[in-house]
């Protein structure tokens, strides 16, 4: 029986020591966080939360948002973090499926969520930490027994993103999120002795399991920025020791002229990941400031999963090796046989780190696990011949056009490589002809005046003919989600007639 709580943060060790400190000077230590988070579990408690009990949050980041998520860890609930942008419907759907007994939200939502919350308590919780949850836990006490919970009991349901479909719930139990945190802790070298600037936002995989859980464990502290902004990142960047990103810090840091050597000096880590890093990027963050980015390959469903190495080649394009105590292999999509290094497959992986299922979807569930227990990701990738996993794309990107398979990112790296392109996406549109076209969608790099005939030329000596695109469009900028990932989804929706007109 072991709570994650307890493994993070039970023995109180240095209970003097910065866990988090905020641009505004606020400095909370760890003794600080055992009785905050006394406090809100007891209000918990008093609120009548039981084990297993949904606790749904849509707030802001802020040091309370976190004390509320180690609240809800002790008190043996289920922690269940929603996306900030999400809109008022589609939290209707979150609160259908997962019939939490508590919603927190933000005050000037509280009226709008009451009226679809279904019997749940509404709770606020602001921006500055403000709120009726934080007023009434003011006043309860701060001893609290950690309720003890089984590893494979659910600590928190993370949503999908839902972009093909009904957003699914990976249920992440105490185990997987602890053996993630164990893992990178020890093979991203984190101690006591770190800083991490933290500028994620906390309803993520990323920025709450990865980045907290890691510091936490490490005894470490955190510069909490509410949210990426580049001149706040700079100021406090030279007390860092690590910096977790994605990529559009790295590009947006880049076009700074602040940054360089002297404002990286005191770094030792900085990691990019929930989306593909451009090797570009990679190359001038090098240049610019002497340090070799880590990325790394991770989902919802599995917390993280490969990682380039600390000591060794990061190479760029690549997310490295599988990470200690997990299998990963590349099968055939048909078939499910394993495939040799260098062909391009399905990403299977298996370990403590994989979740446990979908909530209340067990034939879902069914489907997505291989009877020898590895979880099909729908990534596509390859093993290159020195052990490093590319991502190649999602299995529903794969476009066939003509009757033959092109994978959207090999057309996206040879697009790339034209000089006058920042960066662009290759997505399938119906098309009368091939079934579907491939297509390009670019962004020029400023001043650049580049035409689609150029694009194409550019292309031809470079892709089978079957690859290249059809049409190319340009915009101005890649739609994202708050992650950084294309949306190419949205892509496909907004050009879906392009071949029809």
């Amino acid at each position: 029986m072991s709570n994650l709580f307890d493994v993070l943060l039970g023995d109180r060790r240095e209970p003097d020591r910065t866990a988090i400190e905020t641009p505004d000077g606020g400095r909370t230590t760890y003794a600080d966080l055992h009785a905050a988070s006394g406090r809100m579990a007891n209000l918990l408690r008093s609120a009548g939360i039981k084990l297993g009990d949904r606790v749904t949050v849509q707030v802001e980041k802020s040091v309370e948002n976190l004390v509320l998520y180690l609240a809800v860890l002790r008190t043996g609930a289920i922690y269940l973090p929603l996306n900030t942008a999400y809109s008022l419907a589609e939290l209707g759907y979150f609160i259908d499926d997962a019939e939490p007994a508590l919603i927190v939200c933000d005050p000037a939502r509280r009226d709008a969520i009451a009226g679809i919350a279904a019997g749940a308590l509404v709770l606020t919780l602001g921006a500055d930490g403000s709120g009726s949850l934080t007023a009434a836990a003011a006043d309860q006490p701060e001893d609290f027994a950690t309720v003890p919970r089984a590893g494979d009991d659910i600590a928190a349901i993370l949503y999908t993103s839902g972009t093909t479909g009904r957003s699914k719930g990976a249920m992440l139990t105490h185990d997987n999120l602890i053996s993630n945190a164990r893992v990178l802790t020890d093979y991203w070298q984190f101690t006591a002795a770190d800083t991490l600037l933290h500028a994620l936002p906390i309803y993520h995989t990323h920025g709450l399991f990865v980045a907290c859980h890691v510091m936490f464990l490490a005894g470490g502290s955190m510069v909490f920025l509410p949210k990426f902004d580049v001149d706040a990142v700079l100021d406090v960047l030279p007390r860092c020791t690590s910096m977790m990103g994605i990529p559009t810090f790295y590009t947006r840091l880049l076009q700074h002229d602040r940054l360089n050597r002297a404002a990286t000096a005191h770094v030792r880590l900085f990691t990019s990941g929930s989306a593909p890093l451009l090797a570009d990027v990679h190359r001038q963050w090098q240049e610019r400031t002497g340090h070799a980015i880590l990325e790394r390959y991770g989902m919802t469903e599995a917390g993280m999963i490969t990682s380039n190495p600390y000591d060794g080649d990061r190479r760029a394009g690549t997310v490295g090796f599988p990470l200690p105590g997990i299998a990963l292999r590349v099968v055939d999509a048909a078939t499910g046989a394993e495939l040799p290094n260098g062909e391009i497959g399905v990403l299977e992986v298996r370990g403590p780190n994989v979740f446990k299922g979908y909530w209340r979807m067990p034939d879902k569930t069914r489907e997505e696990f291989r009877p020898d227990g590895f979880f099909i990701t729908g990534d596509l990738g390859l093993v290159d011949e020195r052990g490093y996993v590319h991502i190649v794309g999602r299995g529903k990107d794969l476009i066939i056009s003509g009757g033959f398979n092109v994978y959207p990112k090999e057309v996206e790296l040879a697009i790339d490589a034209i000089p006058g392109v920042r960066e662009s996406a290759v997505i399938g549109l119906a098309h009368p002809d091939f079934g579907e076209g491939v297509t390009a969608v670019v962004v020029q790099e400023p001043g650049a005046r580049l035409s689609e005939a150029a694009i194409r030329q550019a292309l031809e000596p470079r892709l089978a003919r079957f690859k290249q695109p059809k049409r190319v469009l340009f915009v101005d900028e890649l739609p994202r989600n708050a992650m950084g990932k294309v949306q190419k989804a949205l892509l496909r929706e907004r050009h879906a007639d392009l071949y029809a007109r």
